[in-house]
């Protein structure tokens, strides 16, 4: 079955679980070829049966909020499928969240159940974690938790071989799934429909916390429906997936392009270039997403080692711009020729913009291409918000199916993005030609992108005010060759106190993800104002690029 005949607004999820099985059963579904995994389509749909049904014996209900924390282990994926099947909404956790952040995750989104991996030095920290919120949790028993910082809290699932007092073992769960009847998990499905919010994914914004983007099957689906029309794929494809799957780029780009399309599934456990290159070799991958510097990454590799990339003909670059020499490099050395460039937000599904692989490099380098198919993309002033001729720099806005449900329990933030016309208003700059393709020029905000992660300075600030000696921070970002960007931290202490990088840096540490701490610190006096008393971030900006000797990569 083509991309292009999947029914947009007539399709949930579990409806392509069902029409893939049919249709493509004893194709490679899912291939893990470093844990000597295969699925076909058939033997993938038994598997998301099994979750669903273990997922509805814990008792949870329609439209009721799992969270997952985990890195691209395949449980994520049979999670990510297998609540689509019984209808919970997946609230996906960024796994380099650390105590602070869960903790308000877990509590805004309502989240009932929470599943983490263990197994690996890093993961373990996660189960610390978990029991330093809940210390309560080692006493509790599975499905029955009563945790005062996290009072919605009723499950805990671990993805490993141990029994951990308090959680369900993943095994646990797929066997009380017996309980529940292949009638019982198909009058569920029967009430799904494709307008249910069915994903959350948690995204910062200008006011500080992380704000749930509601995501819908039609959202997602028509989403991963367009991309995978734009780089051609069939059920003769395999992707290789190394970004993870708690963005939109691991489970939309990656994994639900596979699935509207029939291509195969590679992910990878964790991003390392040889792993990446190895699972292209042996899964005989025809597609590869990443970031710029993953890329670079891999390209290094092949420097020193022969891997048959042969088999590669496109995938999706996106997350920050793609240097030129990249691009080629890819094109020419790896083989995909036909590689394309995405432009989105996680509001939008993710995906707004794409190249085609017909375009040219330059258009491939230069831009993020043009809208993607039944999206609509117009630029605005940002003051006015009336339409701009071509060519001239205003706010990109974008408005059709794939467009978020909106911010959960946040309906002024909502109403703040979304107007009255149904445009989404993406708070990036741009320039449009008349051809449709967009260039991104800056951000309304101050946003920072550090190696493909969004990261949003008040957030880091709120965290940082919580700091004894420190009276005011401001936080900006500043050009890097490696990252795109690194954030930089300006702190103004409270009279008669000291402190040093190093201790304000070891108060952010496990507390906040390693790529929210800042890379630079400096201590300041005063700050940059207005006459009216508004800091001028743009003035730290540029002091941070002078001071780091960063005027090159500005």
């Amino acid at each position: 079955m083509k991309a292009s005949e999947i029914e947009i607004g007539k399709t949930t999820i579990s409806d392509l679980i069902d029409i893939q099985a049919d249709r493509l059963g004893n194709n490679i579904a899912i291939e893990y070829y470093q844990l000597s995994i295969k699925y076909n389509f058939n033997q993938f749909k038994e598997i998301c049966n099994r979750v669903a049904k273990g997922l509805m014996a814990l008792g949870i209900q329609k439209g009721e909020h799992i969270a997952i924390w985990a890195y691209n282990v395949p449980e994520w994926v049979y999670t990510q499928f297998g609540s689509a099947r019984m209808g919970a909404v997946l609230v996906t956790v960024n796994t380099n969240y650390r105590a602070f952040e869960l903790e308000y995750l877990m509590k805004q989104s309502d989240a009932t159940t929470l599943i983490l991996v263990g197994g690996v030095r890093e993961s373990d920290e996660y189960l610390k974690i978990i029991n330093e919120l809940c210390p309560e949790i080692k006493a509790g028993e599975p499905g029955k938790l009563n945790c005062e910082k996290l009072p919605q809290l009723k499950n805990i699932i671990y993805i490993g071989r141990e029994k951990i007092p308090g959680m369900y073992t993943w095994e646990e769960v797929i066997e009380l799934g017996q309980k529940i009847s292949d009638e019982q998990l198909q009058a569920r499905i029967a009430k799904l429909n494709p307008d249910d919010v069915i994903n959350m994914q948690y995204t910062s914004g200008t006011t500080g916390f992380p704000k749930g983007v509601m995501l819908t099957h039609t959202n997602l689906i028509g989403n991963a429906r367009s991309m995978a029309e734009c780089m051609k794929l069939s059920p003769s494809d395999c992707i290789c997936i190394p970004v993870p799957f708690f963005h939109c780029f691991g489970c939309v780009i990656g994994t639900l392009c596979c699935l509207v399309s029939g291509a195969s599934m590679a992910p990878v456990l964790k991003f390392n270039a040889q792993d990446v290159l190895e699972t292209i070799q042996a899964s005989h991958c025809t597609a590869v997403h990443g970031v710029p510097t993953m890329f670079i990454a891999e390209l290094e590799e092949m420097a020193k080692k022969i891997y048959d990339t042969s088999h590669l003909r496109t995938g999706v670059m996106a997350g920050s711009p793609c240097p030129k020499e990249v691009m080629k490099a890819v094109m020419n050395r790896m083989g995909a020729k036909e590689m394309t460039i995405v432009y989105g937000l996680t509001e939008a599904s993710p995906g707004i913009t794409q190249t085609r692989p017909t375009d040219s490099i330059e258009l491939r380098v230069s831009t993020v291409g043009r809208a993607l198919p039944n999206v609509e993309v117009k630029i605005v002033d940002p003051v006015t918000n009336k339409e701009v001729p071509f060519e001239t720099q205003g706010e990109l806005c974008t408005r059709g199916y794939h467009v978020m449900k909106g911010y959960y329990k946040m309906p002024e933030a909502t109403e703040k993005a979304i107007d009255s016309d149904n445009w989404l208003h993406t708070g990036d700059l741009a320039i449009m030609d008349k051809n449709g393709y967009c260039k991104i020029t800056g951000r309304i905000n101050d946003m920072i992108i550090r190696g493909g992660e969004n990261i949003y300075p008040r957030e880091i600030e709120e965290f940082l005010y919580t700091h004894p000696k420190i009276k005011d921070v401001q936080v900006v970002g500043v050009a890097s060759r490696k990252y795109g960007e690194e954030v930089v931290a300006y702190v103004q202490l409270k009279p008669g106190q000291a402190s040093t990088e190093a201790e304000i840096k070891n108060f952010c540490k496990d507390k906040i993800a390693y790529h929210k701490i800042p890379a630079f610190l400096f201590f300041i006096d005063e700050f940059p104002t207005t006459a009216s008393g508004k800091i001028q971030k743009y003035k730290l900006r540029e002091r941070a690029t002078r001071e780091l000797g960063r005027q090159k990569e500005a």
